[in-house]
């Protein structure tokens, strides 16, 4: 028998659950806060960990009094066990397609409140024609979603995209813009000819993500051109909370124009300035090239990326 070589003989011994141990301890603030995670005891964790360190030759994880980080080749680790984690979880979904090539699941991770009638109409027509085919969305933070998207967790995702992480494809499903509104009980309410600086001072809700190193980024500066108080006093990843929060009078927040047209309209909210050049967010498909996908996920994400290509630029920008 041919002699492995280093590389060989670690992919035949390293062990899948030292691994997982691992990714874990990677995304908790302590071994004990892993082992509560695990359901293990401490020790059990950390001798886990010594044992993937002793395998590997390299220290994963700098742990001292007050400090627990990942070293450079712990989050080396961590990415390639992410990647690896995320193609076990997906045999299941391989096997199932085996018997019936349209019967797989779909599972979506969503910003919240998304409105595009080229998502609606491409749900339609995927339903109508596989019917045997199930789907879950699950509505997560935009960051989140793109997290499960890399793991490969999910079969893709509609979310807001602060920045293009290599390895995922991106394609541009819409353009909404954002203003700046109040609730009924805000004493700018219903108030007109209001200028920018009339806001200066007042307190604010906004998104999670309303972070000058985030995806709404243009609405952070918008915020802070209109000089609101620096500290929000109430935060959301979901666009319905966000919306909660400023009618019930916690203050002045973002909103995407066209989602809450009939709100404007039916006086449940007020429309700040600016009114001119609203900031313009794109929401995106991002998925994994990498994720081996059912036929389920495949014709979902085909029909939706056709209909998108199919609408022209300027019918997908909503004001």
């Amino acid at each position: 028998m041919a002699k492995l070589t280093p590389t060989e003989k670690l992919a035949r011994d390293l062990d899948w659950n030292l691994l997982r141990t691992f990714l874990v301890l990677a995304g908790s603030r302590s071994v004990t806060d892993a082992a509560d995670r695990l359901g293990l005891k401490q020790p059990s964790v950390s001798s886990a960990l010594k044992r993937l360190e002793d395998r590997l030759g390299k220290r994963l994880i700098d742990r001292k009094p007050g400090r627990f980080e990942l070293t450079a080749a712990g989050r080396l680790l961590a990415s390639e066990a992410t990647d690896i984690h995320g193609a076990i979880l997906r045999l299941g979904t391989v096997m199932r397609d085996v018997e019936d090539e349209v019967r797989g699941h779909v599972s979506i991770a969503m910003a919240s409140h998304v409105v595009s009638p080229i998502f609606d109409l491409t749900l339609t027509e995927v339903h109508a024609s596989y019917p045997r085919a199930t789907l879950s969305i699950e509505i997560m933070a935009s960051r989140e979603a793109i997290a499960a998207v890399t793991a490969r967790r999910v079969s893709f995702a509609v979310c807001l995209v602060n920045e293009h992480r290599p390895g995922l494809e991106y394609r541009r499903l819409f353009r909404e813009h954002f203003g700046l509104f109040c609730g009924p009980t805000h004493p700018l309410f219903g108030r007109r000819g209001l200028k920018t600086a009339d806001l200066a001072g007042h307190s604010s809700v906004s998104f999670v993500t309303d972070q000058m190193n985030d995806a709404l980024r243009a609405v952070t500066v918008m915020r802070a051109e209109a000089r609101l108080d620096e500290r929000i006093v109430g935060t959301s990843a979901n666009l319905e909370e966000v919306r909660r929060m400023i009618i019930a009078g916690l203050g002045i927040g973002p909103l995407p124009l066209h989602v809450v047209a009939e709100d404007v309209e039916m006086g449940r909210l007020w429309r700040l300035p600016p009114y001119e050049t609203p900031p313009a967010i794109d929401v995106h498909v991002v998925w994994n090239p990498r994720t081996r996908m059912n036929r389920a996920e495949e014709l979902t994400l085909d029909a939706l990326l056709k209909r998108v290509e199919a609408t022209p630029m300027e019918e997908r920008i909503y004001s």
